[in-house]
């Protein structure tokens, strides 16, 4: 990634765990519209408005409604930050043209190469992991890779999202980059061969299907497990000892990543503000609490994490280059309709 000259005027805030008012002179306010819908972030947000000063409004709405609006908006649009959750819909959002590069010493300074957009369009600020979970009681030899769900040992096994879902989709385009379309397709086959019933619901979903007993195995994001231990979850909390979890590719590429991040709108009329808001997302404060509040792993290298995360192990991601995965979302989901994967 290169590096851009600007002023460090967040550099004091970006580095600190505790934010002060008088770090930065700003004033004015920022909008933001955000498909994450966590009432945990609200945090973030007074947490900003308190160390600067700049006031914080927020539009929350589906990620491809929100992309659409800024379209019809144009050079209309009061947007200066566009947050959302994976890489193909940050890819969308650039690929719309509602997203500017932008330069920032910080950003670049603190998140990882592979977590930033080519064009320094977009920045990943949070990471989930995409892995296994299995049933201790049912299943002896669980998958350590994802290359093992499609063999024929796990047939009847799998519980798992649509094709539709913008997690499998980023997944399948992370396996092109890195064993090309020809064996990617023939491990979605795989996979889709060993279903224990047809795609539906969410990741909790897939947790409650191994409960219950309609699945042995289940992929999923960390997060939704680690909230299980957290807090009460319907479903699964009860049972979450019957629940065993693998990293998987841990002598290889590494577990999958999945990502939250944000970008300065088109036509942000707020422009260094929205900057600012930016890298106050890239600080130590707000990462520590993108893990305690949501039980996501922090984009920062070195930042701490939660309990509840910390319960799930050390492990190692995959640290595949996201610009590079996003230019292969149209073949994986090219793939999953070729094979029949509903």
């Amino acid at each position: 990634m290169s590096t851009y000259p600007r002023p460090a005027l967040w550099a004091i805030l970006a580095a600190s765990v505790a934010l002060s008012p008088a770090a930065v002179a700003a004033e004015g306010e920022v909008n933001l519209y955000s498909s994450r819908h966590y009432d945990t972030d609200e945090r973030l947000y007074s947490d900003f408005e308190e160390a600067t000063g700049i006031t914080v409004n927020r539009i929350e709405g589906n990620a491809d409604e929100l992309i659409a609006r800024l379209e019809a908006e144009g050079r209309n649009s009061p947007a200066d930050v566009v947050i959302t959750v994976d890489t193909s819909r940050l890819t969308r959002a650039k690929e719309a043209g509602v997203l500017q590069p932008i330069e920032s010493e910080v950003l670049e300074a603190r998140i990882p190469g592979y977590l930033q957009d080519e064009d320094n369009q977009w920045f990943g600020f949070s990471q989930r992991a995409r892995i296994i979970f299995y049933d201790k009681d049912d299943v002896e030899n669980p998958p350590a890779t994802y290359a093992d769900l499609a063999k024929p040992e796990y047939e009847g096994m799998i519980c798992i999202r649509s094709s539709t879902n913008v997690y499998m989709q980023t997944l399948l385009a992370a396996m092109i980059e890195h064993m090309g379309e020809e064996q990617a397709k023939e491990w979605a086959t795989g996979v889709l061969n060993n279903f224990a019933r047809d795609p539906q619901g969410g990741d909790t979903d897939q947790l409650r299907g191994l409960v219950s007993g309609e699945c042995d195995i289940v992929l999923g994001n960390t997060y939704y497990f680690a909230r299980a231990i957290r807090t009460d979850v319907s479903g699964v909390t009860e049972d979450i000892d019957r629940i065993g979890w693998v990293f998987p590719d841990q002598g290889g590429n590494g577990a999958h990543m999945n990502l939250s991040g944000a970008g300065v709108a088109a036509h942000a009329p707020n422009r260094e503000n929205a900057i600012l808001f930016l890298e106050y997302l890239a600080s130590d404060q707000a990462q520590q609490y993108f893990s305690a509040g949501n039980d996501e792993y922090p984009a920062v290298p070195g930042v701490g994490i939660s309990p509840s995360v910390a319960a799930l192990g050390f492990f190692k991601p995959d640290d595949v280059d996201l610009s590079a995965v996003a230019g292969n979302l149209a073949d994986a989901q090219r793939i999953y309709n070729e094979i029949g994967w509903k």
